[in-house]
């Protein structure tokens, strides 16, 4: 059965959904997006998703494409119409297109293109992955250097993953001077002696949704929480680690460059934020 997708104010059956082959999301990855989870049939964190993403599109000079109200309504609506309980909507806006290709951004009167559709993902709350827990390599960060601006420029985080799965792991984490950026797609974090550490906000990573939430949850189950640059090194000498995101929320690591962190699986920390997260987001949703 075909997902009904939104392009630019219409619900349309995802075979009919286009967008011009002009358009600067396409041609210049000049384009930003947000991935909101949906537990029980609500969204997740959703007010932080909007948040960050009117941030972005300040800082790349963008056009909103409607207000923040008009955008929970199109969430809810596609959620409704596709009947997900559990899974996740994305949302793209890009800088939309004038009519042809320039490196020069079109004028302020063009209209950005709005697009979001879901993504089914039953069993997204009681996960087998975060029961088993992550292998990651470690890889050079090569990314430009605006990390926290959420942009559509995946090529070296998608090759990442691609290098994890060729060594027979499941992610990668970024290194840059010797220490850890972020993984591919989630921020990093490793424990020890019962300390949670994980690299403080700046432009070299996402400010990541998921991360202010289970850092403000850590905090309120009296875990102490140090915010701090690590290096890979001390990662693979680290009692347990894990990362968080969006789409997986707590992910335990139990594996680091063929080193096995603890006994090789998931420790205490982890999975007991993930489950505080998890029960928190269920009270919170909307």
């Amino acid at each position: 059965m075909s997902r009904t997708v939104y392009v630019n104010g219409q619900y349309l059956p995802e075979e009919d959904a286009t967008v011009s082959i002009f358009d600067r999301g396409f041609l210049m990855a000049d384009a930003v997006y947000e991935v909101t989870s949906v537990l029980d049939g609500k969204l997740i964190a959703y007010d932080g998703h909007v948040e960050r993403l009117w941030r972005s599109l300040k800082e790349l000079d963008m056009a909103a494409p409607c207000t923040p109200e008009e955008l929970l309504d199109i969430h809810r609506e596609l959620v409704a119409r596709n009947g997900i309980v559990e899974g996740l909507v994305y949302l793209q806006v890009s800088r939309g297109s004038d009519g042809d290709r320039d490196f020069v951004f079109p004028s302020s009167d063009t209209k950005p293109t709005l697009v979001l559709f879901t993504q089914n993902k039953p069993g997204l709350a009681d996960s087998p992955a975060a029961k088993k827990g992550a292998k990651i390599i470690s890889i050079d960060d090569i990314r430009w250097g605006r990390r926290d601006i959420k942009t559509v420029q995946l090529l070296y985080p998608s090759m990442g993953k691609m290098m994890a799965k060729a060594a027979g792991c499941d992610d990668a984490w970024l290194v840059e001077d010797g220490h850890v950026t972020e993984g591919t797609s989630n921020n990093a974090y490793i424990v020890k002696g019962g300390k949670i550490i994980t690299r403080p906000l700046s432009n070299d990573i996402l400010h990541g949704i998921t991360r202010e939430a289970v850092l403000r949850f850590a905090a309120e189950a009296q875990m102490e929480v140090e915010e701090r640059l690590f290096t890979i090194e001390e990662a693979k000498e680290a009692d347990e680690a894990f990362t968080t995101s969006a789409s997986a929320f707590v992910m335990p690591v139990v594996e680091i460059d063929g080193v096995a962190l603890g006994d090789g699986t998931p420790g205490s920390v982890a999975p007991r934020l993930r489950e505080i997260y998890i029960d928190e987001m269920r009270k919170s949703a909307i």
